[in-house]
C-alpha cells in the first residue's frame, strides 16, 4: 500500500507532500504554494482529489491527486465564512464546511470532475461550530458547536439539503467546548474531543443511527496538569483498538485503549509531541501517527505499539510555517 501524507502550513501558504514508507520514514515529493492561508483539508472518498480551505478570501481549492500523489490545482470555489473544518459525505457528492468565526456551516456540491463548486446552502445561527462530521449512515451531519456545548444534528437529503434532525442536538457538559469527532468502525459509537475542559465524550448510536446518547466522559490530561486545557484533535486507529487526542498547551498526545465493542475508553498514557499540536492523523495501516507542531514548524512521526497503543518517536521533519492539518491518502 502506497501512502501519501499532506501537511497544510497556513503561515507560509504551503502544502508539503510526503510519501510514507513501511518503516514510518517520510520522503518529500512536493512543496506546493497555495493561493491563501491553507487550513483544513479533506480527501475525496475515491482518493482522486484533495480539498483545502483557505482564507482570507474564504474558499475551497480543489486539487487533482496525480498517480504519484502530487497535487495539481483543478478549481476554486467561494465559501460563506472562514473554513475551520471541511469534510465530504461518504459518496463524495458534497463538501461540508464549518466556520467557527462565521457562526455557520455550508454544503457545496462536488462535480463529476471532482471539483467543488459554490455552496447551495448555508446554515446560520450556529455558535462557534468547529467541525462538520458525516455519520456512518451518510444521512446525518453532526456539527459540534463549541460555545453552545452542544453537537447539532442535521439530516442530509439525497439532493444535498440539510434540515434539523428530530434529535436536534446532544448536550455536552457545561463549559466542555465540543470540537472534533471520530467514529468507531462498527458504526455504534462516536467520540468527541472537548477543547475547553480537556475531555472526550463517548456516545452510543442507536435507533438505526438516528439517536446519540452520552455514555462516558474521560479526561485527556495528566493528573498533575494544572494549566489551561486546550484540546485540539482526535483520531481512532482503523481497527478501532486505540484512540488518540492532542492538547496544545501541554504539547502531548493522549492514548486510550478502546473496548472491543467501542463503548469504553481506558487511558493508557501520554506522549510528548511537537509544540502546539493542532492537527495530527493516523496512517491507514494503523501503525503510525503523524503530528504537526503549529509552533515548531515540524511534523513528528510516531510508531504505534500494536499491543498497548503506546507511541515511539521515530523522526521529525521540517515543513512550512504554522502547520496545523495532516491528511493521509492510501493509494
Amino acid at each position: 500500500m502506497k501512502q501519501i501524507v499532506y501537511v497544510a502550513s497556513p503561515e507560509s501558504q504551503q502544502i508539503h507532500v510526503w510519501q510514507l514508507d513501511d518503516t514510518g520514514a517520510l520522503d518529500l515529493l512536493q512543496t506546493l504554494d497555495v493561493p491563501g492561508q491553507v487550513q483544513p483539508m479533506a480527501i475525496h472518498p475515491d482518493r482522486t482529489h484533495l480539498y483545502v480551505g483557505v482564507r482570507p478570501a474564504f474558499g475551497i481549492v480543489s486539487y487533482r491527486i496525480e498517480a504519484d500523489g502530487k497535487l495539481q490545482q483543478a478549481g476554486m470555489a467561494p465559501l460563506p465564512g472562514s473554513p475551520t473544518h471541511i469534510s465530504t459525505d461518504l459518496q463524495g457528492r458534497y463538501l461540508f464546511s464549518a466556520s467557527y468565526s462565521g457562526n455557520c456551516a455550508s454544503i457545496s456540491p462536488i462535480g463529476h470532475d471532482g471539483v467543488v463548486v459554490a455552496p447551495i446552502q448555508q446554515i446560520d445561527g450556529l455558535t462557534a461550530p468547529h467541525s462538520a462530521n458525516i455519520d456512518p449512515t451518510n444521512q446525518l451531519l453532526l456539527v459540534p458547536c463549541l460555545k453552545e456545548d452542544r453537537i447539532r444534528l442535521f439530516n442530509l437529503s439525497q439532493q444535498g439539503k440539510l434540515t434539523p434532525h428530530a434529535q436536534d442536538a446532544v448536550a455536552t457538559a457545561t463549559g466542555a467546548g465540543p470540537r472534533h469527532m471520530a467514529f468507531h468502525h462498527n458504526d455504534n459509537y462516536a467520540y468527541c474531543v472537548n477543547e475547553l475542559d480537556g475531555t472526550v465524550d463517548v456516545f452510543v448510536i442507536t435507533e438505526n443511527g438516528s439517536k446519540y446518547t452520552l455514555t462516558q466522559t474521560v479526561n485527556i490530561m495528566p493528573d498533575d496538569f494544572d494549566g489551561t486545557r486546550w484540546a485540539a484533535d482526535i483520531h481512532i486507529t482503523p481497527n478501532g483498538r486505540f484512540l488518540y487526542t492532542s492538547d496544545r498547551t501541554a504539547s502531548i498526545l493522549t492514548i486510550f485503549r478502546v473496548s472491543e465493542d467501542g463503548s469504553t475508553l481506558s487511558p493508557v498514557g501520554h506522549h510528548p509531541t511537537e509544540e502546539q499540536p493542532r492537527g495530527f492523523n493516523i496512517d491507514h495501516s494503523g501503525r503510525f501517527v503523524i503530528a504537526a507542531g503549529q509552533k515548531s514548524d515540524h511534523i513528528g512521526v510516531y510508531e504505534i505499539d500494536q499491543t498497548n497503543g503506546k507511541l515511539t518517536t521515530l523522526a521529525r521533519y521540517p515543513v512550512g510555517k504554522g502547520p496545523m492539518w495532516v491528511s493521509v491518502l492510501a493509494k
